[in-house]
């Protein structure tokens, strides 16, 4: 038998050892019932092997009150409140005493109460995470508490904005490029203070109807506006107008317009303090005199005098919608416009927003009962017409398109809005150099003295100059001429606006394209500017396909030169030397048009100002502006290297630089060999061809001419490696700013690129480049295969012509009936070893501008139709 069995029970007599001594102790005569099983702690009782087997009885026959060990666990828990016992509560083996560290690590019974019972104690499983009602409703309390004393504090905090306060202004000053003052703008003089009794009903009501309905019975704050424009700035976007007017005058007094949380709640504090101290007459006034109406107009005493040149008194009801459409943004519903700022607010757009938005209000009042029938009947039968733009002091001559160019660019390359700025405080540092603008703005001024007489020739009327000068390699905008000033009425930027074609001073860029890209069938390989394509006038343009482009009436589209003369199959150079169109239009279409607009953007014409991708893009269609057309001619002078132009390199406000104005990054735009080589070809341009008035700077220099349909704009662009300058000239009609044809202008036939606008850039450029090295170019190399035009046929003999001595108005000689093309004859570029000698045309030129001119009725002309209008000023200009 194994020494581990069982001990039989023991007799219950008189004996039974300790065990029968303490039940003797604790027998029925201290009148107490046994304790169950594990309520004493004795692991004898809970955990042990029981002393009495299975059996239900007790010792001497008495009956247990628990029938199993498991009945008494659970009476145990019960007692002690937990699943385990506690710390204190210490167990002991079969046969040892309870010793005080054996429980430790078990679950502690009640201990001492929490504040705030968290998880909580008593409670198993996920219900230990479930806070009770008690905690939920203190924390609730708690919080809302916290939120009145945070509003209370807020509201205690800030003060009610005074309108006169935020009347001051301050000067915007702009600076030369060598640090010395160009002028101070924004007196604060055209904003002036009224009183609620100066300001007509229907001005108040028009602002009421188009901008809160429920001005005179809401609080002054809109929640779900302030909640969405909350919303707004967590995901990153703009906040929202539709704020009440309490709100927006609250606005219109703060100086920083940052879009912060922290800003949204104060304004929600101060609009809350306005409501309840101002009362609503004071608060339209306030609204109204400080509202900013556009052309530095702030409050609606300085609108009427702008707009309408009377007192606020005195507007009428029609009038006062007008001013109050200007509140919905004035640089989109001036019916002026505002193309400089933003291509999409022409005049055109501008007054047709204006007019839809005046007729609105009008509707709105009239709906809400604050215009009578009479009254709105008479409003809405005429829009009333806003006089134009006014000078503001010191803004005259070029000062006042330099400091809009810098205006510009500030405002795109920063937060500030509009209205900031023209609350002034501001100093601009910029690229300008006063030299050069006056050497721009004198030789402009030279040759119009000496060229047209408006008195005497009414197409000498209404021409006008645009200009710039750009630095290479680096973009600084040194120069610009922008019109006749604001003193005359000119208030747009010619050198910074687009609208005018650019005619075949786009021709480079396709010209670069392929030596980049190659043709459709030489890709990836460039082709070589002595690839030779047909010149001939009058020629249907092919597709990649073989197929011939259409007009939109599906009839075959032919392509004119200005010249009825037969050029045959010459090279690429000799086209772009005398300007012709059709080489570099089936050119255009072999590499691909998407090619060449890649080119131009690369080298720093903006998208907006592209035209359409058809045939005629290969000719100038394009509207770019002055100083994009400038900084892209720069690529070339630069090797390839292109930087935006610019012309701001420091702001500072109270004392303080801001951010964003350092000088753009030079790329290299494409590569250096292409870009020299296209530098060659117009170097060629004025020694032999349409820029020969050029020649007269005396120094190493590449530029191309350009002239557009119905000769309504002539360009000139060249450069040095020092400055790369573009001049624009054209005709406006000043009523509907359409184009006009120069034809008859400055008593001839026509104006060509080579002519005015290339003496206008020869008479700046020797003036700017006085006392300078010239540095030449860097040589060319041979680039590309040599890859002619599909159809060419082979050589044959030819004639000898024997070229003239000088350039001449007409080609020197008329082609014999069995030649192809004019004979060889060497140029002023080419000898026996060079490798970039063209003989494929004599080196006579045309006339000085854009193509040969030996028809007197040309049946065609350098370029097509004026492209399109939009992407003018600030983006169609400097900025991208």
């Amino acid at each position: 038998m194994s020494e581990h069995r069982r001990k039989p029970p023991q007799p219950q007599g008189g004996g039974g050892g300790r065990a029968a001594a303490r039940r003797g102790q604790s027998g029925p005569s201290s009148g107490r019932r046994a304790a169950p099983r594990g309520a004493t702690g004795s692991s004898s009782d809970s955990y042990g092997f029981s002393s009495y087997g299975s059996d239900s009885q007790g010792p001497g026959g008495e009956e247990r009150p628990y029938g199993s060990r498991a009945e008494a666990r659970r009476a145990a828990q019960r007692n002690t409140g937990g699943r385990r016992r506690g710390p204190d509560n210490g167990s002991r083996g079969p046969g040892g005493p309870a010793g005080p560290g054996r429980g430790r690590g078990r679950m502690a019974g009640p201990g001492k109460k929490r504040i705030i019972d968290y998880p909580r104690a008593n409670r198993f499983g996920w219900r230990r995470w479930v806070p009770s009602w008690k905690l939920v409703s203190g924390l609730c309390l708690t919080f809302l508490g916290s939120l009145v004393a945070l509003v209370g504090v807020g509201y205690a905090m800030v003060g009610v904005p005074n309108e006169n306060t935020a009347a001051k202004s301050q000067n915007n000053v702009y600076y030369w490029a060598n640090g010395q003052q160009m002028v101070a703008t924004g007196t604060g003089v055209n904003r002036q203070n009224v009183t609620i009794d100066q300001i007509p009903q229907a001005m108040q009501n028009a602002v009421i109807s188009a901008e809160n309905k429920s001005f005179y019975s809401d609080s002054g704050v809109d929640p779900m506006g302030i909640a969405r424009a909350l919303l707004n700035m967590a995901r990153g976007g703009q906040t929202q107008g539709g704020s009440t007017i309490t709100q927006q005058f609250v606005k219109n007094t703060y100086l920083s317009q940052d879009q912060t949380v922290t800003r949204k709640f104060k304004e929600m504090f101060i609009s809350i303090k306005v409501g309840t101290k101002l009362k609503k007459p004071q608060i339209m006034q306030g609204y109204l005199n400080t509202s900013y109406f556009g052309r530095g107009a702030y409050g609606i005493q300085a609108a009427a005098q702008t707009y309408y040149g009377v007192d606020a008194k005195d507007l009428k009801p029609s009038q006062c919608a007008v001013l109050a459409a200007l509140l919905k943004g004035a640089t989109y519903y001036d019916p002026a416009g505002n193309p400089d700022i933003d291509p999409a607010a022409s005049r055109e757009a501008n007054l047709k927003r204006s007019k839809e938005r005046w007729a609105w209000i009008l509707e709105e009042m009239h709906k809400d009962k604050r215009l009578s029938d009479a009254d709105y009947q008479t409003a809405i039968k005429q829009y009333p017409m806003p006089q134009g733009r006014k000078a503001i002091k010191g803004m005259t001559g070029q000062i006042s398109y330099l400091a809009d160019t810098a205006k510009k660019y500030v405002l795109a390359h920063s937060n500030i809005t509009e209205a900031q700025f023209d609350q002034g405080g501001f100093q601009i540092y910029t690229t300008f150099d006063k030299s050069k603008v006056n050497e721009l703005s004198a030789a402009v001024q030279k040759v119009q003295k000496e060229r047209l007489d408006p008195k005497k020739r009414e197409r000498d009327k209404y021409v006008q100059f645009g200009a710039a000068s750009v630095v290479p390699n680096d973009g600084a905008i040194v120069a610009l001429y922008g019109g006749a000033g604001y003193e005359n009425n000119h208030f747009t930027n010619n050198a910074d606006t687009s609208g005018v074609p650019v005619g075949s001073t786009w021709k480079p860029f396709v010209l670069a394209a392929a030596m980049q890209y190659g043709t459709y069938k030489t890709a990836p390989e460039g082709i070589s500017p002595l690839s030779k394509y047909n010149g001939d006038d009058h020629l249907k343009i092919r597709q990649q396909d073989g197929t011939y482009v259409l007009n939109p009436d599906n009839s075959v589209f032919f392509q004119n030169n200005e010249s009825k003369y037969p050029w045959g199959y010459i090279s690429l150079r000799k086209a772009m030397e005398q300007s012709i169109n059709t080489p570099f239009v089936q050119l255009g279409m072999d590499v691909g048009m998407t090619h060449v607009r890649d080119v131009a953007k690369a080298s720093g014409i903006l998208n907006d100002t592209m035209a359409r991708l058809n045939a005629s893009f290969a000719i100038g269609t394009s509207t770019p502006s002055a100083i994009r057309m400038a900084d892209a001619y720069a690529t070339f002078a630069a090797s390839g290297k292109q930087a935006d132009p610019y012309s701001v390199v420091s702001v500072k406000k109270d004392g303080q630089e801001l951010s964003g104005f350092s000088k753009p990054t030079v790329k290299q735009a494409m590569d250096a060999n292409v870009a020299n080589n296209v530098t060659d070809t117009l170097e060629n341009v004025i020694q032999n061809g349409t820029g020969q008035n050029a020649k007269a700077l005396g120094r190493t220099a590449a530029g191309k001419t350009g002239t557009t349909d119905s000769n309504k704009s002539a360009w000139f662009v060249g450069y040095t490696q020092q400055l790369s300058t573009s001049v624009a000239m054209f005709r406006e009609n000043p009523e509907d700013h359409e184009l006009l044809s120069m034809n008859g202008t400055a008593g001839v036939a026509s104006i060509h690129g080579g002519d005015i606008p290339t003496l206008v850039w020869t008479e700046y450029m020797k003036a700017a480049l006085k006392g300078k090295s010239d540095t030449g170019f860097p040589e060319a190399t041979k680039i590309g295969q040599i890859a002619d035009e599909a159809g060419m046929p082979s050589p044959t003999p030819s004639p000898s012509i024997t070229p003239s001595e000088s350039p001449s108005e007409s080609p020197s000689a008329t082609p014999s009936e069995t030649a192809t093309s004019p004979s060889p004859s060497p140029s002023d570029t080419c000898n026996d070893f060079s490798w970039k000698c063209d003989t494929t045309g004599g080196q006579d030129g045309g006339t000085a501008g854009g193509g040969v001119t030996t028809s007197p009725t040309p049946t065609g002309t350098s370029d097509t139709t004026r492209g399109n209008a939009n992407g003018g000023g600030l983006f169609g200009g400097q900025t991208g």
